[in-house]
């Protein structure tokens, strides 16, 4: 018996579209990441992308639970002495609110090539409305 690796042509890829309306942001987003790498297909391959586009929609109305909205923070470096900045869950939900999601389903990916190849097939929109009818993306309910 031959082991089973999935090649880059021939896996087949979907549009998946979900509203995070009242969502809890690290559930959805280890579900958003699982399906991303495509570890829910049985031909999935570790070092072959797999996985399938995700749309998320309603970015602004995601929720965190505790008290995290004041203290959680998220960092960043300017790349000039002393260029730490820091935000945090409330400011950054104001500011960009689809950098809260993309945050935490980049934390939950490969730190690799493949990682960011992947991460480029995730998606968010704030609002219910986004510019992909014509890939008949399919409601996908977490």
């Amino acid at each position: 018996m031959k082991t089973f690796m999935a090649k880059k042509g021939e896996v087949e890829r979907k549009w998946y579209i979900v509203d995070a309306t009242n969502k809890i942001l690290g559930r959805m987003a280890s579900q958003i990441a699982k399906k991303l790498r495509g570890k829910d297909k049985p031909i999935f391959t570790p070092h072959v992308d797999t996985g399938d586009f995700v749309i998320v929609v309603n970015a602004e109305k995601i929720r965190l639970t505790g008290r995290k909205w004041d203290n959680k923070i998220y960092y960043h470096h300017s790349g000039y002495m002393g260029g730490m900045k820091q935000i945090n869950a409330k400011k950054l939900l104001q500011k960009k609110p689809e950098e809260l999601i993309r945050h935490a389903v980049k934390g939950m990916l490969p730190k690799n090539r493949l990682g960011r190849k992947l991460l480029k097939k995730l998606k968010i929109y704030v609002g219910p409305n986004h510019p992909h009818e014509a890939q008949k993306p399919e409601k996908w309910e977490i």
